[in-house]
């Protein structure tokens, strides 16, 4: 109680800081379902209402949100939430249950990436066996609990994926993409303070978003930094939000979409299962 009190504390007191994107709201996702939690990755329908989630537990989640008319989310409508199968097996192998980072494909394939195992795996619906997705050597040596945080997928249908950590603070993040059927580095992010990646999206703009978090000993502040993006590079970096200490939970998953006043960035919170951390919904507006 006294850590849950601390942090809201620290939320009421600690300054935003959204440069070129406005706070529209928060909502507070609580439900019974077990395996409710941990949620890591997020993706949206283009209008914003339909979503998938991924929990770092092993499962997903599909439903729907409901807004009121400043886009802000008001409630959740949960199918329910299912875990993953492997591939030969209804359950995931041992140690390869961590799923973090998530990315629908047009024609509705769920891609998934893990730690641990480092290895992207897809599925044809939330319920059905896995298909492996051939990787990248660099995947197996990457460390233990910082590997294949983040996954997107582009227009081109090409999926792009970094990890974590980039063995240094002074190295670069590597963007993994596959096209040709195998995953190659096309370019690597600037690494900048002491944040780390932990999910990206590509918006209906073509560009990349990068969301990262700065876990601060009692709580944590949150980053999107967007990038122009082209076959063989990133430029034109802006830094769109930066928030405070305890501003929001351990936000890990971004969804990048679009209404009729611009594109909107939806981010959910992994709680680390812990009673002393929330699952939050969390809507911004860009508004250059």
């Amino acid at each position: 109680m006294f850590i849950r009190s601390l942090a809201a504390l620290i939320a009421l007191s600690t300054p935003l800081a959204a440069q070129d994107a406005e706070y529209l709201g928060s909502f507070r996702w609580m439900t019974s379902q077990p395996l409710h939690g941990g949620f890591s990755g997020l993706e949206l329908s283009g209008n914003g209402e339909r979503y998938v989630a991924l929990s770092d537990g092993g499962a997903i989640d599909t439903g729907r949100l409901t807004r009121d008319a400043n886009g802000r989310v008001t409630a959740v409508l949960s199918d329910g939430i299912v875990p993953l199968k492997g591939i030969r097996s209804d359950d995931l192998p041992r140690y390869g249950d961590d799923s973090e980072g998530l990315a629908l494909g047009a024609d509705g394939t769920i891609y998934v990436s893990f730690e641990g195992l480092h290895r992207i795996w897809s599925y044809a619906s939330p319920t059905a066996r896995a298909q492996d997705v051939p990787g990248h050597p660099d995947f197996s040596r990457l460390q233990n609990n910082s590997g294949l945080e983040a996954l997107a997928i582009d227009a081109q249908g090409r999926l792009l994926t970094l990890p974590e950590r980039s063995g240094s603070k002074s190295a670069p993040f590597p963007v993994y993409r596959n096209g040709g059927g195998s995953f190659g580095i096309i370019f690597r992010i600037p690494r900048s303070g002491e944040y780390l990646p932990v999910g990206m999206d590509v918006g209906p703009d073509g560009k990349l978003y990068l969301l990262e978090r700065w876990f601060r000993g009692i709580g944590f502040s949150s980053r999107v930094r967007r990038f122009d993006m082209s076959d063989t590079g990133l430029s034109n970096e802006v830094t769109l939000i930066e928030t405070g200490l305890g501003v929001h939970d351990n936000l890990e998953g971004i969804a990048v979409w679009k209404d009729p006043r611009g594109i909107r960035i939806t981010m959910i919170s992994d709680d680390n299962f812990k009673i002393f951390q929330v699952t939050e919904f969390v809507d911004y507006r860009i508004t250059e």
